[in-house]
């Protein structure tokens, strides 16, 4: 935390809702944080390939973080009216449904990263339309999206089915769940929003990335009723569209801004420009690239997003590479395997050898994403042999997050034309030295990493100030390295690059066919019926406070 003595002008909140963390962290103009909370959360893993999270808890986590980073504020000798807004950030994809009449969520969460949509995969993409769907959106047809959770939670969940039949369905991403909740959902007389931004609303399949509208060809397409209630789409900075928060220490303050996790850390990286990009390595890794105010779809297996999309200028597209296991390998390691007991040793573990020696780790836990799209793919280990150390299964574990972004920014070159000549990075593993001289050592060029390196919630806050009197303004804010980043260059000889890249490619051709298909099991799908009944019972029998 940094404190800036004698700051007189006024401050913009970051609420950061992650795939395991919340935290809120309060900005002064010049983007210098004076106060943090962070809070992790309960993950669940009910069945294999499944992971959920408590939407009550979501919502719990989030006010408790503004509350304590207010108070930590306050004893700073600053008032919490000295905050004018608030910026929301947050995991993208992860899918809710809640009933309208009582607000209270009507399954658990499903994040992100969960494969039980398999099969609908395979039979959607099967379905006549499925070209024109991956055309529309600029994605493709995967688990990744939030398109088909929401078909099996329609086909799955008995109490889904009821509110669908009944009018009362709501759906929403993560942005809207706390935007709902934030301005007085449940409360009489509160103007509570139902709304959505592009950046995250683009991540759903059911957004067309050209018009930023949902479409109904989409929506067809993926079978989805008339009667279910989807947010409205508003620009990512917003001074009026996201409301006042209703209750709490930062009552009435406005909600100003709301930008997916990866296309906030594109604003808190300030790559404006087209050819600018940046790769976060948080639970996964995801690399953006922007590619100005058209969107550019891809040949080479990356996706096509909205990059930010300000009120008042036209939006900036980018294309992403999405690579979904990264810090949760490390967590893989600390917690199933307890090979380290802190997740910052993976890097000290690693540096103790010089090479993995022939070890490669496909961590693909919930298959292959970008550039691969392996959805039977799952987490492979080669090369072990007598020698074979903690120390090499570290740093190839390390070396599958560098090697997956060598792919990505290949496929970048491949649709842009341009090769990137530094990579800006930010996230938790961006932390480690050794991580990063890996990095650079494999992609063979600079890796630049910033001073702050939260640039998520930097990102939100800056989005967030524009909306503020003495906040810069987008035109005002420059791309320009403020000299206190850290460099790593490349270490290693282009021969010895080539060649253990090589064997992650082999690696990666021979990690796929893993996963069985299980219609035909019918004690997994059993065992899937039993989970989805003890998810309905808990909820039900839950309180939900929206307080």
């Amino acid at each position: 935390m940094t404190t800036v003595s004698g700051y007189s002008g006024s401050f913009v909140g970051a609420l950061d809702t992650g795939t395991t963390s919340t935290r809120f962290i309060i900005f002064d103009k010049h983007h210098k944080p004076y106060a943090v909370h962070q809070i992790e959360f309960a993950q669940s893993y009910p069945h294999a390939g499944w992971h959920e999270q408590d939407p009550a808890e979501i919502i719990s986590c989030a006010k408790l973080c503004i509350a304590n980073a207010v108070a930590d504020f306050e004893k700073l000798g600053y008032k919490a009216s000295d905050i004018k807004a608030v910026g929301i950030t947050n995991q993208r994809e992860t899918t809710l449904v809640w009933d309208s009449q009582t607000g209270r969520p009507l399954y658990n969460a499903i994040a992100w990263p969960d494969t039980r949509t398999g099969r609908l995969v395979h039979a959607f993409k099967k379905k006549e339309g499925a070209d024109e769907a991956e055309k529309l959106t600029g994605l493709p047809i995967s688990t990744y999206p939030s398109a088909l959770k929401l078909v099996w939670l329609l086909q799955n969940i008995q109490a889904v089915k009821d509110a669908q039949q009944n009018g009362t369905l709501m759906f929403g991403t993560v942005d809207t769940w706390l935007v709902y909740h934030l301005t007085g959902a449940g409360h009489a007389g509160a103007d509570c929003k139902f709304v959505t931004d592009s950046t995250n609303a683009s991540r759903t399949m059911f957004l067309n990335i050209s018009t930023l509208q949902y479409d109904d060809r989409l929506l067809e397409f993926f079978d989805i009723p008339n009667n279910v209630k989807f947010p409205e789409v508003v620009c990512s900075a917003d001074d009026e569209a996201y409301g006042q928060i209703y209750s709490g220490v930062l009552a009435t303050v406005p909600i100003t801004s709301c930008l997916g996790d990866q296309s906030a850390a594109l604003v808190g990286q300030k790559a404006f420009l087209p050819g600018m990009g940046k790769n976060t390595y948080g639970t996964g890794l995801f690399l953006l690239y922007n590619t100005g105010d058209k969107p550019v779809f891809s040949s080479n297996g990356l996706l096509t997003t909205v990059g930010y999309n300000f009120k008042g200028y036209k939006p900036a597209y980018a294309l992403e590479g999405s690579i979904a296991v990264g810090g949760s390998a490390v967590k893989f390691l600390r917690d199933n395997l307890n090979l380290i007991k802190e997740s910052d040793e993976v890097g000290q573990l690693a540096s103790q050898v010089k090479d993995s020696g022939g070890v490669v780790f496909v961590t693909a836990f919930s298959g292959l994403f970008a550039p691969y799209w392996i959805d039977d793919a799952q987490g492979t280990i080669y090369g072990i042999t007598n020698y074979t150390t903690r120390s090499h299964i570290a740093r190839a574990t390390i070396e599958a997050t560098c090697f997956q972004t060598r792919a990505v920014l290949e496929a970048m070159a491949r649709d842009s034309g341009f090769d990137l000549k530094t990579l800006k990075v930010d996230g938790g593993m961006s932390n480690s030295d050794v991580c990063m001289q890996i990095q650079s050592d494999i992609i063979g060029i600079d890796v630049v990493r910033p001073q702050y390196r939260e640039t998520t919630a930097l990102g939100a806050a800056i989005a967030a100030g524009f909306a503020v009197a003495d906040w810069p303004k987008f035109t005002d804010i420059h791309s320009d390295p403020d000299g206190t980043e850290t460099i790593f260059k490349p270490l290693i000889t282009e021969k010895k690059r080539q060649k253990i890249y090589n064997l992650w490619e082999r690696a990666v051709s021979r990690c796929s066919g893993w996963v069985k298909d299980e219609d035909e099991d019918e004690d997994a799908l059993a065992q899937e019926k039993r989970v989805e009944d003890e998810v309905a019972k808990k909820l039900e029998a839950e309180t939900f406070d929206s307080d």
